[in-house]
């Protein structure tokens, strides 16, 4: 059984659980509940505090973990990261109201107070630029700290800045950038090992499926070598022949970022039809 760790409540635990659910892992959830049991795969949930569940995972009380970055790396409980899982988003970057007009780098924060979440992160940071300034921990709504006076700055998560600029902060160097991932202590038992890669792989699966799109057309027979070499495919397209003589059905796998950048070679090769459906998975 692999015991795995994810937020109590909130965006990441949202998003981890449909992660999950594409994976194959049905969850029975309830009302407060702080344990689930996992359907389709030989796994629990346990729903935790954020910033506790770096702790529980490098006590062996959880085997692997869905955390943000941001989290693992300002815990520094010497978490292997396996995979990042492209959501949750953010950064941790520093902030100073807009009125300052004195910021040039974080060297201008030298003998400064910073507010903070993020006190081992922000300190690491400011070693590296040999900066000495005064950290004053909070532990929510960082945001308001140089508006009553309590500090110069901020180092807080940002994601589309309105927070930042409902308080007139500016946000001024990013300290790092920061997704969900998923964590395990460094060393697991050859069982739990087995059961992660097989989490792994599903994972992966469906990540890559999300960044790919289902691509099929018609094509004059004469096109079809230069609409396939348009076309970045895992091998080879499918080409089916139509009733219609001369023409063919040609099916492939492309990036979804990079269709609007080719289909106006596609149709210039007279590409017809073009259709391009989702994937749910993909298995390379």
């Amino acid at each position: 059984m692999l015991k795995i760790a994810i937020q109590k409540s909130g965006r990441l635990h949202d998003e981890s659980i449909n992660l999950l659910k594409q994976c194959g892992l049905k969850v029975n959830t309830g009302l407060d509940q702080l344990k689930a049991e996992v359907i389709g795969f030989p796994a629990e949930l346990l729903y935790l505090r954020n910033s506790d569940i770096p702790q529980y995972v490098a006590d062996g009380v959880c085997d692997i973990a869905i955390l943000g970055e941001n989290t693992i790396i300002e815990k520094n409980k010497g978490l292997r990261i396996h995979e990042k899982l492209g959501f949750s988003k953010c950064r941790l970057s520093i902030a100073v109201p807009k009125s300052n007009r004195e910021y040039d780098s974080v060297l201008s924060l030298q003998g400064k107070k910073i507010a903070t979440s993020y006190p081992y992160t922000l300190q690491q940071y400011l070693d590296q630029h040999n900066v000495k300034a005064d950290i004053h921990l909070i532990s929510g709504s960082v945001e308001i700290a140089p508006n009553i006076g309590l500090a110069d700055a901020i180092c807080d998560l940002v994601s589309s800045g309105s927070t930042l600029f409902k308080n007139g902060l500016e946000e001024k160097d990013i300290i790092l950038k920061s997704e969900a991932c998923l964590v395990s202590r460094e060393t697991l038992t050859d069982e739990h090992t087995v059961l992660l890669d097989q989490l792994l792989f599903r994972i992966r699966s469906t990540i890559s499926a999300a960044q790919f799109k289902y691509i099929l057309m018609n094509v004059p027979n004469e096109n079809l070598q230069k609409v396939s070499d348009i076309l970045p495919v895992l091998k080879s397209p499918t080409v089916l022949p139509l009733m219609e003589e001369g023409w063919s059905s040609l099916h492939s796998v492309i990036a979804e970022n990079d269709f609007w950048g080719v289909i106006n070679q596609l149709k210039e090769c007279g590409a017809e039809g073009i259709l391009v459906i989702p994937i749910e998975k993909m298995v390379i």
